[in-house]
């Protein structure tokens, strides 16, 4: 995905006859639906993303319901369909003290916080139904994303220090 868009939600089936759509969340923050006027639909009607009003947005037992200006029945909205909900990455929600977007570690240098000794570059965050992994270098090294290890996180410095633990940078090296 381009980095100038976040997607918040993917569109599914058409709910009523009015035109409205099932939504599962992509974000963090379910209070910044409601004041949502504006967003891009990426993959259906438009590949390339086609900007859509939004009238409201709501949760109904646990799902979100949008209802977009001229989509008005059945038909019109089961062509949204699988569709990305997204927004420019400028407006998206800020994040709570001590969380980062992942979109935001990737391209930080990672140093060893005793030495300063540069680890390499994050390129990628894992998820794996733990705590997500910082991919450095293309996956020379996996380290967790946790406090106790990843001790400044300095996203304006484009900077990670981190206390590794011993013989975690040599996990997968032959000995």
């Amino acid at each position: 995905m381009n980095p100038d868009w976040v997607a918040i939600a993917v569109l599914g089936k058409p709910r009523g006859n009015r035109g409205e759509v099932t939504a599962i969340s992509l974000s963090s923050h379910p209070e910044r639906f409601s004041a949502l006027a504006m967003v891009y639909l990426f993959g259906n009607p438009s590949p390339s993303g086609e900007r859509f009003a939004v009238e409201r947005v709501w949760d109904h037992d646990g799902t979100l319901i949008f209802k977009f200006e001229g989509v008005d029945s059945i038909e019109e909205a089961g062509k949204l369909r699988g569709a990305e909900v997204r927004i420019p990455a400028s407006e998206r929600a800020k994040p709570d003290r001590d969380e980062f977007f992942h979109s935001d570690l990737i391209g930080c240098e990672v140093q060893d916080r005793k030495t300063h000794r540069r680890l390499g570059m994050v390129t990628a965050v894992e998820e794996y139904g733990g705590p997500a992994l910082l991919e450095i270098d293309g996956g020379r090294i996996l380290i967790p994303f946790v406090r106790t290890i990843c001790t400044e996180i300095l996203v304006a410095d484009r900077l990670v220090r981190v206390d590794l633990p011993e013989g975690l940078e040599n996990l997968d090296r032959p000995e």
